[in-house]
């Protein structure tokens, strides 16, 4: 694990189950754990760090390790609440729900990008000068901000990547931002709010 920025660990792991490397992060702040794939060290990493308060999804689909680090912790895995309905099955974890617009831990406010998905969230955390971390509306390859392949946008990827463009287009409006977190990429530990306007311009 990686200091971000003070208060925001990272680290990467590779996931099996899409062949790539995916990225986590710990606000140890209120000990929220963002999408987490077990960091090296595994679940006493964690433990380590801060005292584990909280497991946040940015949406449905990156469960990952969360129900090993809530049974570890006895903590409450949390999804927004229009993706809740991936976890009733009788092996599901159980999840709980947050609205856009929740404080979900101390200092972690759940906003919404939607487009993707209509839980897909996008986490503004304040520490250092603030950050906001994206689940699948936007990811960093090659150092570049960028959307996912065209592949996976559906039928009518420029129709989707126009929403998201409008959806970010109000986050990067945001003052309270210079680091941007991925659950598919490097961070952009400074500058964050520019190169998204400048991505957003281009």
């Amino acid at each position: 694990m990686d200091a971000v920025t003070d208060g925001i660990l990272h680290w990467a792991t590779y996931h099996d189950g899409i062949g790539q490397t995916v990225h986590s992060h710990l606000h140890v702040g209120s000990g929220a754990i963002f999408d987490p794939l077990l960091p090296e060290g595994g679940i006493d990493a964690l433990g380590a760090a801060t005292i584990p308060s909280v497991v946040l999804l940015s949406n449905r689909h990156h469960l990952r390790h969360a129900a090993a680090l809530a049974e570890a912790y006895d903590i409450d895995i949390r999804c927004h609440e229009a993706g809740l309905h991936e976890f009733t099955g009788d092996d599901a974890p159980e999840v709980a729900g947050f609205a856009f617009g929740d404080e979900v831990a101390e200092g972690v406010t759940a906003l919404e990008l939607g487009v993707l998905c209509p839980e897909e969230t996008v986490f503004h955390i304040a520490a250092g000068p603030g950050a906001l971390l994206f689940a699948d509306g936007l990811m960093r390859a090659d150092g570049e901000l960028t959307f996912v392949p065209d592949g996976l946008l559906g039928d009518d990827p420029e129709t989707v990547k126009r929403g998201l463009r409008e959806r970010l287009g109000v986050l990067a409006a945001r003052e309270d931002h210079d680091v941007l977190l991925f659950a598919h990429g490097e961070p952009v530990r400074e500058g964050g709010r520019a190169a998204l306007e400048a991505f957003l311009a281009d």
